[in-house]
């Protein structure tokens, strides 16, 4: 597995995130991997802003300023061809990962 660090996985749950729901600001994409996850997974927003800066000057997300509810400025994500290749990438890790970890459950 080429990217087993945290931020990989971060990386993996934004990307997923924004294969789900096309466009989501910073905040939404939290809520919803939260909500996905059966509040398994939390997501620190302090954590998710710079990984979206870091994602987007990647070319894997653009983003968009855009008035939201009451007029407030929000930045809204979207993901990109390379960002779906990317999450390609990233979800044949994950399950390589997996198979290894499952490999290891059944090593004697």
């Amino acid at each position: 597995m080429a990217r087993n660090d945290l931020q990989g996985t971060l990386d993996l749950l934004v990307l997923k995130t924004l294969a789900q729901v096309p466009e989501l600001h910073g905040y939404g994409i939290v809520l919803h991997i939260q909500r996905a996850s059966r509040d398994i997974l939390q997501v620190e927003e302090g954590s998710l802003y710079p990984a979206l800066h870091r994602m987007e000057l990647s070319g894997w997300l653009s983003s968009e300023w855009v008035a939201s509810e009451g007029k407030r400025r929000a930045r809204f994500y979207k993901l990109t061809a390379p960002g779906r290749k990317q999450l390609d990438a990233a979800e044949q890790s994950w399950e390589q990962l997996m198979i290894g970890v499952q490999a290891m459950r059944s090593f004697a």
